[in-house]
């Protein structure tokens, strides 16, 4: 894999998409919809590069509590339903994991997206 691939804008929405997939939750606040992202620290340039391949989304954090260090991404408002939503819709499919493609449906039906 060269510099320029994980530049590549395919590169970086399944990249995206396997961390969602793999860590993400799919829900909301009960008022509107939230795609979060929560994981240690020790991810910390993850988090810096999410920020920057995908500017809508808000870095929280670091939060340090009860023994535990974590970063928080959130995605909601305009950059969920116009950015997150169609590239979730294109690409996460119950065949590649029916449990976050389940929770994932569910927040859109929940939300009337």
């Amino acid at each position: 894999m060269t510099a320029d691939s994980v530049h590549s804008e395919e590169f970086q929405r399944g990249f995206l998409l396997g961390v969602l997939v793999g860590e993400g939750h799919f829900g909301g606040d009960g008022r509107q919809p939230q795609v979060t992202l929560r994981m240690h620290t020790d991810h910390e340039t993850l988090f810096r590069w999410i920020e920057d391949a995908f500017p809508g989304g808000k870095l929280y954090g670091p939060y340090h509590h009860s023994g535990r260090s974590y970063f928080q991404w959130m995605a909601r408002g305009a950059f969920l339903r116009e950015q997150l939503l169609p590239l979730l819709d294109a690409y996460l499919r119950p065949e590649l994991d029916r449990k976050s493609f389940g929770r994932y449906r569910d927040m859109k039906a929940r939300y009337g997206l």
